[in-house]
Formats: structure tokens, C-alpha cells, sequence
């Protein structure tokens, strides 16, 4: 009985200390939503007509989906420690190969889908043979893959805008409506939570993270690191190529140099995640509030009549914050642990 007397009292010391430990955590899981609800209140506060309103919101939902894709891919390798620095430019590939193939050779829509997805699936494995076999940084293979899919584009498209893609897959894409917001936002939505699925609940993702933790003490753990890099170049390729399947449905065309002006987003949203929800680790929901918050953010500002040299600014300003916030959060992790 005296035992239990003498030690309430440090058990009770102790609980305020847990307990404050516990909020910080929280608060800093959900830091970035709680600053992406910040900027939409300063700026419905200050531009209540025309930034809160449902159009204006369904608007920023649907026409970012493209982008959160396309991040989306790209943490997969960086979740395994590589850069692919290609992705947009097979985002871009995979739209032409499309407009291209529907509009220039009359193939049915589906057909041409598949050979985009295909695109894909053909760089990633190109990426991972030059990177693995050849033992090349990851940077430098996708830096000249890249530059070599935006050649590809170029010639195919002949430096032009191909429109008049079948109405099927942009009415699917974005005309198609659920709640007011445009179907893409929700294909996004289910990639996110299904590498969520990934990351999170199956042992594949757990050695993706192991993996990019410490390769040499992963295969001395018996886990498969060439084959998991692999994995994460194909599964990166094709979720660049869905993002081009959806870039043509949203706008109905194909761009040869759209794909360039995504990569800066996609890194800053990427790294701005890892802030988020899991800190220290580059995770799809945190990916995809990182988007929103960025682009909610350049929405307003737009709205206020600012000019749009502010987007480059946002966005290289956002991911120099973020990858040292990142590093930070990752330290501190490590160092925990």
C-alpha cells in the first residue's frame, strides 16, 4: 500500500510532461493543414466574394489533380532515397502519346491510354536499369532521361499543341462532376490512399522506408534493395503517365513544354509533406495537403491582383522551407531513435 502511495507522486510529475509532449506531436503531425486553414481564412477574410465560394474551391480541387499525381510518384523513389527527376517530362510524353495516337492516327481512346500508361512503365525501367546496373546516380539517369523524353515530344508533336483529344476521356476527367468537384480530384484521392495502403500496412512499403533509410543495412537485413529501387522507378513511371492521362482529359489537348512547369510544384509539395501527418517522411496525404495548401495560397494571391511572377516565387520559396524543415523533422527523428 505504501508502495502505491510513494508512487503516484512521480507518476503524477510525470503526466504533464507526457501529456505536453503528446500535443506537440500533434500539433506538429498537423501543423500544414492547420496553416493551409489559416491562409483560406486570411484570404476569405479579405477577399470573401470571390475566394469563398464554392466555384472558386471546386475549381483549386479539380485542376490540381494533375499535380498531386504527379507528386505522388515522385515520393515513391524518394521514399527509397532516389530522385527522379524525369517524371515530369513522362507526364508530358504520356499526354502527347495520347493526343498523338487519337487525334493523328484515330485510335480508339482506351488504346491510347494504354500505350501512355506504357510510357511509363518503359522509363521507369529505364531510370531503374541505368541506375541499378550501371550504379549512376539516380539524379544524373532521370536528369538525361528527361531531357531525352522532352526531345521524343518535340519530334512526335512536331513543337506543337495537339487538341481535339476524344470528349470521353475529358468529360471523364473533368466535366463529369461528384459534389460539384470534378472527377479527377477523386482519381487522386484514391491514389493517395492507396499508396497510403502501401506505405503504411504492407511489408512492401516497409522496406520501400527501410530502404531509403540505410541500403547497406537493409541488405544485411535480407531485404531485396535492388529489387525494391526497381519496384519504386516502375510504380514512379506509371503514376507520371496517369498524371499525363489525366493532363490531356483536363484540358483536351496535349502541350509539348507543359510538362516543365510541374516539376518545381511537385518537388515543393513532395518535401513540404514530409512536414506532415508522418514528419520526417515523405507520405501521399501529406503530399496532397501540401498541394492545396501551395496553390490555395498562389490562388489568393491572384485574386488580389497580384502578378504571376508570385507563383515562382511561392513555389521556389516553398520547397528551399521545406527540405530544410524536412531535414529538421528527420534529425530529430533519428536522433529519437
Amino acid at each position: 500500500m505504501s508502495e502505491a502511495v510513494t508512487a503516484s507522486p512521480s507518476s503524477a510529475g510525470e503526466n504533464p510532461r507526457h501529456g505536453r509532449r503528446r500535443f506537440l506531436l500533434q500539433l506538429e503531425r498537423f501543423a500544414l493543414l492547420i496553416a493551409w486553414l489559416l491562409i483560406i481564412a486570411v484570404f476569405g477574410f479579405i477577399a470573401p466574394e470571390t475566394f469563398l465560394t464554392w466555384p472558386n474551391f471546386s475549381t483549386i480541387f479539380g485542376s490540381q489533380a494533375v499535380l498531386v499525381i504527379l507528386t505522388l510518384g515522385l515520393i515513391i523513389p524518394l521514399t527509397a532515397g532516389d530522385i527522379d527527376l524525369s517524371i515530369a517530362q513522362v507526364l508530358t510524353l504520356s499526354s502527347m502519346v495520347i493526343a498523338v495516337l487519337n487525334v493523328g492516327h484515330g485510335w480508339p481512346i482506351g488504346a491510347a491510354i494504354a500505350a501512355a500508361i506504357a510510357v511509363g512503365l518503359l522509363t521507369g525501367l529505364l531510370n531503374a536499369f541505368f541506375t541499378l546496373y550501371f550504379r549512376i546516380h539516380s539524379l544524373i539517369v532521370t536528369l538525361g532521361t528527361g531531357t531525352f523524353l522532352h526531345g521524343v515530344t518535340l519530334w512526335i508533336s512536331s513543337s506543337r499543341t495537339i487538341g481535339g483529344i476524344d470528349w470521353g476521356l475529358v468529360n471523364a476527367t473533368i466535366l463529369t462532376r461528384f459534389l460539384g468537384i470534378p472527377l479527377a480530384f477523386y482519381y487522386a484521392l484514391a491514389l493517395a490512399l492507396l499508396l497510403l495502403y502501401v506505405f503504411e500496412f504492407t511489408s512492401l512499403g516497409r522496406k520501400a522506408l527501410f530502404v531509403g533509410r540505410g541500403r547497406e543495412v537493409a541488405r544485411l537485413s535480407g531485404i531485396p534493395v535492388t529489387r525494391m529501387r526497381l519496384i519504386c522507378f516502375l510504380a514512379s513511371g506509371v503514376f507520371a503517365s496517369i498524371a499525363g492521362v489525366l493532363y490531356a482529359g483536363t484540358s483536351g489537348s496535349a502541350d509539348p513544354n507543359s510538362g516543365t512547369q510541374l516539376m518545381l510544384p511537385a518537388f515543393a509539395a513532395a518535401y513540404l509533406g514530409a512536414t506532415t501527418i508522418s514528419p520526417g517522411r515523405f507520405n501521399p496525404l501529406g503530399s496532397m495537403i501540401a498541394v492545396y495548401l501551395l496553390v490555395t495560397g498562389i490562388t489568393g494571391l491572384s485574386i488580389l491582383g497580384i502578378d504571376t511572377f508570385v507563383q515562382d516565387l511561392f513555389y521556389g520559396g516553398a520547397l528551399v522551407i521545406a527540405v530544410a524543415l524536412s531535414q529538421l523533422v528527420r534529425g530529430r527523428e533519428e536522433s529519437l531513435t
